[in-house]
């Protein structure tokens, strides 16, 4: 692997610290996954936030959950493809992205079956986060981590 080169220069001749501005991108995509967490958490918990009505799982609380875990598949893809700078993401990181778009895919179905259509208690009736929907939002979950896990830039470590 060849050293990195920490400075560029742009069109003006300044210097530009890519180190600098590799750290921004992963200290935003880390607040974006916080962030998501903390809507995921809202969604999934609302007596946590003093926010709790109801006893069951509604409509609303399964979108903002939702939007949560949007959001931290956001932050997660940003800060570990900002570790990949300066190299070409290898293809196992592209499987990854594509398992963690895949993973959110299978969790929004899931999750929103009864509002789909396909679900156990169709539109008429209130929507109900049941068992079967808890465990493919699960499964969405689970390939969700496992596609993150393959965007990590794992290098072979040379002893000289």
């Amino acid at each position: 692997m060849k050293p990195v080169d920490q400075n560029t220069t742009n069109g003006n001749g300044n210097a530009i610290n890519n180190t600098r501005r590799a750290q921004i991108k992963i200290r935003i995509g880390l607040a974006f996954t916080l962030f998501g967490f903390l809507v995921f958490l809202l969604g999934t918990r609302p007596s946590l936030f003093g926010l709790d009505r109801s006893p069951v799982i509604g409509f609303v609380q399964i979108g903002v959950f939702l939007i949560g875990l949007a959001l931290m598949c956001f932050g997660g893809y940003i800060s570990l493809m900002t570790l990949w700078w300066n190299e070409k993401p290898s293809i196992l990181a592209d499987i990854g992205l594509r398992l963690v778009a895949t993973g959110y895919v299978i969790a929004v179905f899931a999750g929103m079956a009864d509002i789909f259509g396909f679900g156990s208690h169709p539109l008429p009736e209130a929507p109900y986060f049941g068992g079967w929907q808890t465990r493919g939002v699960e499964i969405g979950q689970v390939i969700i981590i496992l596609g993150l896990l393959f965007m990590v830039p794992y290098r072979k470590i040379h002893r000289s």
